[in-house]
Order: structure tokens, then C-alpha cells, then sequence
């Protein structure tokens, strides 16, 4: 692909991104203190007993922060990646669910919730100018600079089973809505073409997806994983720009993953 493609690509792929990554929902909150309690990775089990949520401070203590992630920086999101509940709408309502984990929104029962970006740090590069690159050096170098990765991180702590019924429901609703759905955000909608199962371990569950969106045609794809510790319930959703261009594979984020549910154990 010339470097005049991939940057009308990226460029198609960036306002999709900009729809779906740069906005998210969710409230804060006190609730009970919540014991510590060991699980299995990647395995389906409800707690046996209604877990108690973790409080709002106790769930900023479990939260992604800079450091926790190897090349990677992690903020805290702002006011501008702030919309309310009810300002995500779907064409099929068996989709909310899967809508609401892309923007970030908390499920009911939801006591507290946080939110952060985590994007790559750009890679160590040649100290050669553009124009002293060849054509090939160039397109290759033009890919590199998008070949980053950003993952927007909502974590939420519900009370009792609410919890594990949010996990249940995205992964009933990813299932059913594989073929795709439209979702509309401040009037803005977001065609999901597919959702792809994807694999991923952590927590006491755990399950991921690609999901595909589609612009005029241009489609890119995304990456959606849910983490459930007890009573705390992560979701992450990933775009990585280079990978719109259709020839860099980017996966799920495990690392930002297995951090998170570090913090959580």
C-alpha cells in the first residue's frame, strides 16, 4: 500500500476512532468494603456469595496508573470523555449491552466507577529525516508512527450479583448481536459490521472480541475485552490507527489486561 493510501486509511479510521474512543460514561460513589478473595484465570464461576462492591476509593487503589503498564502511558479521562447513559442508543436493543462496553458506560447496580486511556509510547526510531528515507523506508516508517495502540479502561465495581449479570449480559449480547449493529452517540451513529470472539484470561472471567466498524466502505477494527473480579467488572476497548490500513495485525491488549487484574487480585 503507498504511503498516500494508508494515510487516506488512517485518516477514514481516525474519525471512527475519535466516535468510539474518545467518549465514555460512568458516576462515582461509596459502598461497603469488599474482601479479597483468589479465583481462577479465565474461568466462568459466579462468586458464591453476593459480593460486597468496592468503595470509590478502594476502586481508584485497584485502577490502572502510570507505571503499571510496561511502554505504556496511562491519564485518567476528563470531562470530555464524559456522556450520559442514555446518550448511547442502539438499532438493536439485544446490542446495548455491547454498546454500553465500548463507551465505557457503568451497567445497573454500578456503585463507582473510574476510567483511564492507556496508549503506547511511540517506538525508539532511526535518526534518518523523511527525505533522506528511500520510498520503501518511508511508507514503512509512515506505518510505524501509527503503529500505536490506545485502550480506553472503565472499571466499575457493582454490589452483590450485578456484577457477574453485566459480564453475562455482554457476552449473551456480543454473541447474538456477531452480525452487527448501528450505535449513536450525540447524534453521531457507528456501524459495527461484525464482533469476533476473541481469547483472553484473567480475572474470575474473562472474554474478548474484535469488533469491526465500517465507514463508507473503510473498515477498521477494534478490540473489546471484559475482566470480572468478584464484585469489579474492567471493560477495555483498543484502536490502533496503523491497523486500519489493513497491514498491521494488532491483538488484545493483554498486557493492559493482566495489569489491570493484578491491581484487582
Amino acid at each position: 500500500m503507498r504511503a498516500t493510501a494508508v494515510r487516506r486509511t488512517a485518516l477514514a479510521a481516525s474519525a471512527a476512532a475519535l466516535a468510539l474512543l474518545a467518549t465514555a460514561c460512568g458516576g462515582t460513589s461509596d459502598a461497603d468494603k469488599k474482601d479479597d478473595k483468589d479465583a481462577a484465570g479465565g474461568s466462568s464461576s459466579a462468586p458464591k456469595a453476593p459480593a460486597k462492591a468496592l468503595t470509590a476509593a478502594e476502586l481508584e487503589k485497584a485502577t490502572l496508573a502510570q507505571g503499571d503498564v510496561k511502554g505504556r502511558k496511562v491519564t485518567k479521562a476528563g470531562p470530555a470523555d464524559e456522556v450520559p447513559a442514555d446518550g448511547v442508543t442502539v438499532d438493536k436493543e439485544a446490542c446495548l449491552p455491547v454498546a454500553h462496553a465500548m463507551y465505557g458506560v457503568a451497567q445497573k447496580g454500578s456503585v463507582a466507577t473510574t476510567k483511564r486511556k492507556v496508549i503506547d509510547e511511540p517506538k525508539a526510531g532511526g535518526k534518518k529525516s523523511l527525505e533522506d528515507l528511500a520510498d520503501g523506508e518511508a511508507e514503512d516508517a509512515f506505518k510505524a508512527a501509527f503503529d500505536l495502540t490506545s485502550t480506553f479502561v472503565a472499571l466499575n465495581s457493582y454490589e452483590g450479583t450485578a456484577g457477574p449479570d453485566a459480564f453475562a449480559a455482554l457476552k449473551k449480547a456480543a454473541a447474538d448481536c456477531a452480525g452487527g449493529f448501528t450505535a449513536t452517540v450525540a447524534g453521531t451513529p457507528t456501524k459495527v459490521a461484525s464482533i469476533a470472539e476473541e481469547k483472553v484470561t484473567g480475572g474470575d472471567e474473562a472474554a474478548a472480541w474484535t469488533v469491526t466498524s465500517e465507514d463508507d466502505g473503510d473498515k477498521a477494527p477494534f478490540k473489546l475485552v471484559a475482566l470480572r473480579k468478584e464484585g469489579a467488572v474492567a471493560t477495555f476497548f483498543s484502536f490502533n490507527l496503523a491497523a486500519a490500513g489493513g497491514d498491521v495485525t494488532f491483538e488484545v491488549p493483554a498486557e493492559v489486561v493482566a495489569a489491570q487484574d493484578k491491581k484487582l487480585a
